[in-house]
């Protein structure tokens, strides 16, 4: 009798993994769903207005394609160069750290996408500082490490902190 109780308790522990496993892949594709969907178009060359956010949410879903957003840029950076599976190189290309969309209250990078701007583009910007409102569109042309790699065709200063508060 105890054989047949134990094995009935290891079907149930069994039937109630497998119930858990559904309910959370379930769970994690019914959350991906409700992510807004991006305006598409016909056009091959058309290009995304996206939130960074969404973006690193779901690379994959980007890869290839022409994004644009606007930005608080942080700091010009290192990361992600000279990674052989996503390559930009050092010498001719920087990375761009931008503040993360879905954080107001305190500065946070949004590490996760690397955007690569080209050296002497960023050499026209060398003034910019934390919080100067930017704009980017370039394409996702890499998801190496589950990360989106962007490399930009157009970077465009919207504003900049006056410089007399500076003083």
């Amino acid at each position: 009798m105890k054989k047949f109780i134990n094995r009935e308790k290891k079907i149930l522990c069994i039937f109630l993994m497998v119930l858990c496993i559904n309910f959370v892949g379930i769970h994690y594709t019914n959350n991906n769903a409700i992510a807004a969907p991006a305006k598409t178009t016909k056009s091959a060359n058309a290009i995304i207005n996206v939130l960074p956010t969404d973006v690193v949410k779901n690379p994959a879903k980007y890869l290839n394609k022409n994004i644009t957003f606007n930005a608080d840029f942080i700091s010009y950076s290192s990361l992600g160069l000279d990674y052989k599976p996503a390559l930009k190189e050092s010498d001719k290309y920087i990375g761009i750290l931008i503040q993360r969309n879905d954080v107001i209250d305190h500065v946070i990078p949004l590490s996760e996408m690397k955007i690569f701007l080209k050296r002497e583009e960023a050499e026209k910007h060398l003034d910019l500082e934390q919080g100067d409102k930017i704009k980017i569109t370039g394409t996702v042309f890499s998801t190496a490490l589950g990360d989106p790699w962007v490399d930009v065709k157009t970077f465009t200063v919207l504003s900049q902190k006056n410089k007399k508060d500076k003083k």
